[in-house]
């Protein structure tokens, strides 16, 4: 019986694809450098994502062993470049503005991971949900460092959401402060390793001290307290 709730510990949490496996880094540090960019990368590889693990679990009994990651790579492709077309008719600014890391999608390790890892040996349903929850968990450090760098750099959050949801997304935008002049450091890749250390060093603290929890003894009953109960 799948276990949906450790899968979506696996992926939000505990092996984040971002934070703990370390994948993608080359368009979450490149992209990221407001939240409207990190939002539009992120809905693109969560959408490969869930599709390719569906995909690769229904033919994973079809396809010899032999030819599996070249299939797997076609079926990718395949996917990105739907999402790519519909990101350049639907959302035209957006997509020059992320350039060629919509494309790049199909060498992203993450996808091809969980392919690999995941769905060739499970069922659809579980192949779907854990395509989710990994892309969810890579969509969460996508906005995460995307809010940070732009909060900093440039002191506004959701500037130029309108570039992926409409005209009527510019009201979204929010100036938090003002700056005389942009603080580049955050708005360039420097900025993005630092976010990205400072977010890993986070969930390891947090890690660490969970598990110092988890080591500490719990407090014995006396038996006094045992006969008065």
């Amino acid at each position: 019986m799948t276990d949906y709730k450790k899968i979506a510990w696996q992926g939000l949490w505990k092996n984040n694809p971002g934070l703990v496996q370390l994948l993608g880094l080359c368009p979450l540090l490149a992209v990221t450098s407001n939240v409207t960019n990190a939002l539009g990368l992120a809905l693109a590889t969560l959408a490969v994502l869930i599709a390719s693990n569906v995909s690769v679990s229904l033919i994973r009994n079809w396809v010899p062993k032999e030819i599996r990651i070249p299939v797997f790579i076609m079926l990718i492709a395949t996917f990105v470049t739907c999402v790519q077309l519909l990101m350049n008719a639907l959302a035209y600014e957006l997509y020059q503005s992320l350039g060629l890391f919509i494309a790049l999608i199909v060498t992203n390790c993450i996808i091809i991971g969980r392919a690999e890892a995941f769905a060739a040996g499970n069922d659809v349903k579980s192949a779907a949900f854990d395509g989710l929850m990994m892309g969810l968990g890579f969509a969460l450090v996508l906005l995460s460092v995307g809010a940070i760098r732009e909060l900093l750099g440039a002191g506004t959050l959701f500037d130029g959401m309108e570039l992926l949801l409409g005209d009527w997304a510019a009201s979204l935008k929010i100036v938090v402060f003002e700056f005389n002049e942009a603080f580049l450091v955050a708005l360039l890749p420097p900025g993005a390793f630092l976010v990205m250390g400072f977010l890993i060093a986070l969930k390891n603290a947090i890690d660490h001290y969970a598990s110092q929890r988890k080591q500490q003894p719990q407090p014995e009953t006396t038996p006094a307290l045992q006969e008065a109960e």
